[in-house]
């Protein structure tokens, strides 16, 4: 099976406010990067955009490694979260609905299509690829709403 990496990031310009996602795929060191934003979401919504749009990117079943700084996103999987929110009808345990269920059912279906692990990095530090996903993310951010 192919191995791919991805590394993916988010950015807002005001939450809510203008944002955008930036992710790049690395398979046998061939790099792809993608962007991409909205007018008006928030800063987790465009965290898991950028991981729905990295995985959406592969054309087969492949073991992939997602690298993000956003805790909301890795723990979700890595802490069993987006189990118990799918096993409770996307609801939290107070009975409250849980926010963004529209993506987390999105990026539930994009996992289940490969075989994942999350891995989180520290932002804004010295990661290039992290790095490098953030400048997407931003420039991507600024073209939603309407600065350059």
């Amino acid at each position: 099976m192919k191995k791919v990496d991805l590394y993916t990031d988010g950015a807002c310009s005001g939450n809510p406010g203008a944002g955008g996602y930036g992710a790049i795929l690395i398979y046998r060191g061939i790099e792809r990067e993608i962007s991409g934003g909205e007018a008006v979401t928030t800063n987790n919504r465009m965290e898991m955009r950028a991981v729905i749009e990295g995985l959406a990117c592969l054309k087969e079943r492949c073991d992939v490694t997602v690298y993000s700084d956003s805790a909301y996103t890795v723990n979700a999987f890595n802490e069993g979260w987006l189990a118990g929110w799918r096993k409770n009808g996307w609801k939290k345990a107070d009975g409250k609905p849980v926010l963004n269920a529209d993506l987390w059912q999105a990026l539930d279906a994009a996992v289940t299509a490969h075989n994942v692990r999350f891995v989180k990095v520290k932002g804004h530090a010295d990661n290039e690829y992290n790095n490098r996903c953030d400048a997407l993310a931003r420039a991507a951010a600024k073209l939603a709403g309407g600065t350059q």
